[in-house]
C-alpha cells in the first residue's frame, strides 16, 4: 500500500494540476514540458545537496541502517504474527525447562545457541541474531544467580531503550533530511533567478520561460520533501517500533516468570502486550504450546 501511495502522489500532483487547467490537454503538455526541461538541474542541485549533507551528518551505520529500512516500502513490519508464534513458543519452551529442571539446565543452550537443540526447533530465531544474543544474555545473567525481577526489568528497559534509539535514528535522519529539501528547492530557485537576471534582454517569452523553469526548484523542493522523502521517513519510524517491539514482548515474558508466573502465564503475559495485528488468539497459541515437544536438557 505504500508504494501505492507513492504513485498516487504523482497521479494527484499532475492528474490536479490537468484539472486545474480545464483539462488542455496542449496547455498541460507545454507546461509538463517546461517542468521535465527544468527537473534535471534542480533534482541535481536539491537532491544532490540533501544526500550529500545527509552522509556529512550520519555515520555508516546510520545510512546503512536507512537503507536497510527502506523495506519499510514494501514490508511495513519487522515481525509476523507467526514470527510471534514462534517467539511466545521459544519463551514457553526454555521457561518450562527452567521450572522443571532449574535454570543450570539451561547452561549449555545459552552457551552455544547455535548448536543448542531447543533453538534448532525454532529455526526463525535462531537466525536472528540480535533477539537470539538478547535472550541468552538475560537467561545467563539469570543462571548466575540474578533472579530479582525489579533489577533485571530496570537493566531490560535500559537496553531496548539503547535499542529503540538505535533502530529509530535512520527514520529520524531521514526525516532531518525531507526537513531541509524545500530549503534546498529555495537555493535551487534563486540560481534560477540569477540566471534569469543574467539574460534580463531576452524578449518575455524567452523570459518566461526561464523564470517557469526556476520556480521549479521550489515546486520540487516542497513536493518531494512532503510528497516522498517524509512519508518515507515515517514508514522507517514506524517499521523500526516494531522491531521494538520484538525486544519488548521478550522483556515481558521474562519478567513474568521471574515474578512466579508459571510458564505458560507467562507467555500469555507477553502475548496480551502485543498489538492485536500479530497477536495470535489465546486458543491459536494454545494449541502451538501443546504441540511442543517436552524440553529437554
Amino acid at each position: 500500500m505504500k508504494l501505492v501511495g507513492l504513485i498516487l502522489v504523482f497521479v494527484c500532483t499532475f492528474g490536479g494540476l490537468l484539472i486545474a487547467m480545464g483539462f488542455d490537454m496542449p496547455k498541460f503538455m507545454k507546461l509538463l514540458m517546461l517542468v521535465l526541461t527544468a527537473m534535471p538541474g534542480e533534482v541535481v542541485i536539491i537532491l544532490g545537496c540533501a544526500v550529500s549533507a545527509f552522509l556529512v551528518a550520519n555515520n555508516g551505520e546510520v545510512i546503512k541502517g536507512s537503507i536497510k529500512y527502506l523495506s519499510a516500502l514494501t514490508k511495513p513490519a519487522a515481525y509476523s504474527k507467526d514470527d510471534y508464534m514462534e517467539l511466545l513458543s521459544v519463551l514457553f519452551t526454555i521457561f518450562k525447562l527452567a521450572r522443571t529442571k532449574g535454570w543450570l539446565a539451561l547452561e549449555s543452550h545459552i552457551e552455544n545457541p547455535e548448536e543448542s537443540e531447543i533453538f534448532k526447533q525454532f529455526p526463525s530465531f535462531q537466525h536472528n541474531h540480535h533477539a537470539l544474543v538478547f535472550l541468552c544474555d538475560y537467561l545467563r545473567i539469570i543462571s548466575l544467580g540474578n533472579e530479582n525481577p525489579h533489577e533485571l526489568e530496570a537493566l531490560l528497559d535500559e537496553e531496548i531503550e539503547t535499542i529503540e534509539h538505535h533502530e529509530g535514528h535512520p527514520g529520524h535522519a531521514v526525516q532531518t533530511m525531507a526537513d531541509g529539501i524545500p530549503a534546498l528547492g529555495i537555493v535551487a530557485a534563486v540560481l534560477g533567478v540569477i540566471k534569469t537576471m543574467s539574460s534580463i534582454s531576452e524578449p518575455p517569452e524567452v523570459l518566461g520561460k526561464m523564470i517557469g523553469g526556476a520556480l521549479v526548484g521550489t515546486f520540487l523542493g516542497v513536493w518531494v520533501s512532503y510528497g516522498m522523502i517524509a512519508p518515507i521517513a515515517g514508514a522507517m519510524t514506524a517499521k523500526a517500533e516494531t522491531e521494538v517491539m520484538y525486544f519488548k514482548c521478550i522483556k515481558v515474558g521474562i519478567i513474568a516468570f521471574l515474578n512466579g508466573a508459571a510458564p505458560q502465564v507467562a507467555v500469555e503475559f507477553a502475548r496480551k502486550f502485543l498489538p492485536h495485528d500479530v497477536q495470535p488468539t489465546f486458543q491459536e497459541l494454545e494449541e502451538r504450546l501443546n504441540e511442543l515437544p517436552a524440553p529437554g536438557a
